[in-house]
């Protein structure tokens, strides 16, 4: 079902690409996930074909690829490797909403730009374990300072997806003297900013999701890229899918391995093998029913995005393009973990054998249930929506 989605030879191109890469990046998938590894490796390959630039424009020397191309392309990756997929997906996320909303000044996004040509892959650092999730609008206990002609930097981030392999870092920070939150620019080399390997759980291992520390951390005011205008996560931002499609391509993975099984295990306790049996094919069945809903969520919102954007009618429909994003996330990651779910029961007691790649989809899935929104914001917004309009 996923070939309804592909429109354009330049899509098809890319996913000739990435394909290419599937091999080397299953290959390491399930020994970096039992040893917590970062897949340095995945990344560096990515870098060589150009996919970290696929979403900067191509007036700053990138792919200027968009919103839909890159959720079709994470959703493939991430069917190869769901840790790869969504370490790199923050970067093509960030670049891509950076270069759109023109959020900073022009000459620090052009000098940005030639790093992001270059090779060069970044996120944002927003979570702290003071604050929970920042879309909830916790206020940074990281703090800058104005010394001079300075910025001095000072605080404890978590949660920094591909931290072992990013160069740059948008941290968030309180700044007392404005009594606002300001987003600084920082290379990883900066004296006084360090990686704590915190990274310790079940799900998503190989992001190398690891603390920052900012001690006394120094950096010309010009870091201080941007002063945004919004409280809370609830940005209008469509570059969000990137992420849950990652997710989409886990399931998909799920799926794949759960058809083969079905097609070949054979008990000897009937003839033939189980894809004959009636409860096998429902499963089945439900699997691709529950992705081809997901699909049409996400891709319908991202193309929505992109309509509106076009028309220049965006900020018109602000609020309604928010929920249809948000919408879509929901749908992707309760779908995906179903769908996970569904493959289990039709592999059986083999699929949680340490071995066997479903039990890391299984782990893997929900982790998506943490990444903003979370579903219960997305729920009351809805019902605040619906209620203002009645």
């Amino acid at each position: 079902m996923k070939e309804l989605f592909i429109k354009t030879e330049k899509q098809r191109e890319w996913l000739e690409k990435l394909k290419a890469l599937e091999q080397p990046l299953k290959e390491h998938a399930q020994e970096n996930d039992e040893q917590s590894l970062f897949p340095h490796a995945h990344i560096q390959k990515l870098r060589e074909i150009g996919y970290t630039k696929i979403t900067l424009p191509k007036e700053h020397g990138g792919e200027g690829l968009d919103i839909y191309d890159a959720v079709l392309f994470q959703e493939t990756l991430g069917s190869y490797d769901g840790s790869t997929a969504l370490s790199i997906g923050w970067t093509l996320s960030t670049v891509g909403d950076l270069f759109e909303s023109k959020s900073w000044p022009q000459e620090k996004l052009e000098q940005f730009a030639k790093e992001v040509a270059n090779g060069a892959i970044i996120n944002k650092v927003a979570s702290e374990v003071v604050t929970g999730s920042p879309i909830r609008g916790g206020r940074p206990a990281t703090t800058a300072v104005k010394k001079g002609n300075k910025w001095v930097i000072n605080g404890h981030k978590s949660y920094a997806t591909c931290s072992p392999e990013l160069d740059y870092f948008i941290i968030t920070a309180w700044i007392p003297e404005l009594e606002k939150v300001g987003n600084f620019l920082i290379h990883k080399d900066t004296e006084g900013f360090s990686i704590k390997e915190a990274w310790d759980v079940v799900a998503m291992k190989a992001t190398g999701s690891h603390d920052l520390i900012l001690d006394n951390v120094e950096v010309d005011e010009s870091a201080l890229v941007e002063i945004p205008e919004y409280k809370t996560g609830f940005k209008l931002n469509g570059w969000l899918l990137i992420i849950p499609a990652t997710y989409l391509g886990v399931a998909q993975a799920a799926r794949d391995y759960a058809v083969e099984f079905a097609n070949r295990h054979s008990p000897n306790s009937i003839e033939g093998t189980i894809a004959q049996l009636p409860n096998v094919q429902t499963l089945i069945g439900e699997i691709d029913l529950l992705l081809t809903q997901a699909r049409f969520a996400i891709y319908g919102a991202a193309q929505g995005y992109i309509d509106l954007r076009n028309k220049g009618e965006l900020e018109a429909k602000a609020e309604l393009i928010v929920n249809a994003v948000n919408i879509a996330k929901y749908t992707v990651i309760n779908n995906a973990i179903n769908v996970v779910d569904k493959a289990m029961r039709v592999v059986g007691i083999k699929s949680l054998q340490r071995n066997n790649p479903l039990q890391r989809y299984y782990r893997d899935v929900r982790a998506g249930l943490h990444n903003p929104p979370m579903d219960d914001l997305t729920i009351k917004k809805l019902a605040e929506y619906a209620l203002k309009q009645s």
